[in-house]
């Protein structure tokens, strides 16, 4: 199995993933943070060179219907720069309901009674 690295695209923050080549299950990497809203591309070849993918994915919310979202543009150039800088195929992940999966483990880790504040990044990960 070949290394993948994900990218969960923001305009402040891009969370980054890789896979294990052996199992192909992803780990949190790192935050990497945009400058006036542009990716710190220097940090993305960075890790590119690191490990070495063989493909790079990027997660493409849709609403619930199945319709764009907001980010769709700024998703879609960055997916093409990504590709572009790197030489390496890019493919989109569709991230329709993950947002909401995101939000209802969020609201049932506040309910269980944790005595430590549940962070809504913990859950992004």
């Amino acid at each position: 199995m070949s290394r993948v690295l994900g990218f969960d695209f923001g305009l402040a923050r891009i969370g980054v993933a890789v896979s294990s080549p052996l199992t192909g299950v992803a780990s949190s990497l790192t935050v990497l943070h945009a400058r006036q809203g542009e990716p710190d591309w220097a940090g993305i070849l960075q890790l590119v060179r690191e490990w070495r993918p063989v493909v790079l994915v990027v997660g493409m919310p849709r609403k619930l219907d199945g319709s764009p979202s907001a980010m769709q543009e700024a998703i879609t150039a960055f997916v093409r720069r990504l590709g572009q800088q790197t030489g390496l195929p890019v493919e989109l992940a569709n991230e329709q309901l993950s947002s909401r999966e995101a939000e209802q483990r969020l609201r049932l880790a506040r309910q269980s009674g944790r005595k430590r504040k549940v962070r809504k990044e913990e859950i992004d990960q």
